[in-house]
């Protein structure tokens, strides 16, 4: 699809990750399961060719166009031990013909089989990444930095991005698939009233609210449930990495802290650690409309979508979309969690 503001980004180097926009969906039978007269809606951002899908690849189309264009061989990033963005980065990188190096932080306390051996952490090592692990209190950043030095030595030319691949070029992923957005509802009576998305390393939403501002329009209807730190700094990280982010784009515009919206109730007791609303959230998504979310991030935040629809927080008629972001290969590493509550 290309879009009337695709001209935003043409400055940028981008690596081409994706076969198009992602579609969006309707979810009638959960509509019917609530009889509230709200619309509900996901875009598929977990249906993507590329390693499994999910929504790094957006940002990795950024990342990777900067790798190249400055001639780098070696792609360091870092993560948890589960990392949707580090099996994408193995992937994305096996495809551009670059090494890719992994540090990989032990930040969830979980020690059972499935978590240590099965899910992302396979497929990082079937697409032949390099993994650092590291203990959860060592600073990745520090060592994928370290790392970056002695491969410099060496004579390679490696390229180094944070957790998440939440930097402001990265964000650039998403301020596109707000044009993406912004073309597509067009189809749907309205509009979107509300968008909703989980919230980790914070780069999603702040790249759709900087996608959405840079077009004129508001970004207070995008709400994203935090699944990594508490609601207060989150919303900063957020707002700061989407002014950052919107600088690259239009340096005249600016987000105001109280534009961005952040839930924090369904965190839980912290990353990564499962939640009762989380394990209904999959299960309820998965036997009305067939559809698998992650444990770690879209679990989380469509039980808060659930839970919001359930206490009327929407007006009927609403049309709401959730961004199913991917991340399908943790389903695996969490395998004696779901027993648990089976």
């Amino acid at each position: 699809m290309t879009t009337r503001y695709e001209s935003l980004f043409q400055r940028f180097r981008r690596t081409q990750l994706l076969e198009g926009p992602t579609p969006i969906q309707r979810l009638h039978r959960l509509e019917h399961m609530f009889g509230t007269g709200v619309r509900l809606f996901v875009k598929r951002d977990d249906l993507m060719g590329l390693g499994g899908g999910g929504n790094k690849l957006r940002k990795l189309e950024f990342l990777l166009g900067e790798a190249i264009e400055q001639g780098c061989d070696t792609f360091i990033t870092t993560g948890g031990l589960q990392s949707n963005h580090a099996r994408l980065s193995a992937a994305s990188a096996a495809r551009a013909g670059l090494a890719c190096e992994l540090i990989l932080t032990e930040v969830v306390p979980r020690t059972d089989v499935a978590y240590r051996r099965n899910g992302n952490i396979l497929l990082d090592e079937i697409f032949g990444a390099r993994i650092h692990l590291l203990g959860g209190t060592e600073n990745a950043m520090d060592f994928a930095n370290e790392r970056a030095d002695v491969l410099r030595r060496e004579g390679r030319r490696p390229y180094v991005v944070g957790a998440g691949g939440s930097s402001p070029v990265g964000c650039l992923g998403y301020a596109a698939c707000a044009t993406e957005i912004a073309e597509q509802e067009q189809n749907t009576d309205g509009g979107f009233a509300h968008i909703i998305v989980a919230n980790g390393s914070s780069g999603t939403h702040a790249g759709l609210a900087a996608g959405f501002t840079a077009m004129g329009m508001g970004t207070r209807r995008v709400r994203s449930y935090s699944v990594f730190n508490g609601m207060g700094k989150t919303r900063k990280t957020t707002c700061d990495l989407a002014n950052a982010t919107l600088a690259l784009i239009d340096p005249a515009k600016s987000i105001a802290a109280s534009a961005i919206d952040v839930a924090g109730n369904q965190l839980g007791d912290g990353y990564g650690i499962p939640t009762p609303a989380m394990f209904s959230a999959v299960r309820t998504m998965a036997r009305t409309e067939g559809l698998l979310l992650d444990p770690v991030y879209t679990g989380k935040a469509f039980a808060g979508l659930l839970s919001a629809v359930r206490s009327g927080a929407y007006s009927d008629g609403d049309a709401i979309l959730f961004l199913m972001t991917g991340g399908l290969p943790g389903l695996f590493a969490y395998q004696s969690a779901f027993a648990d509550v089976s």
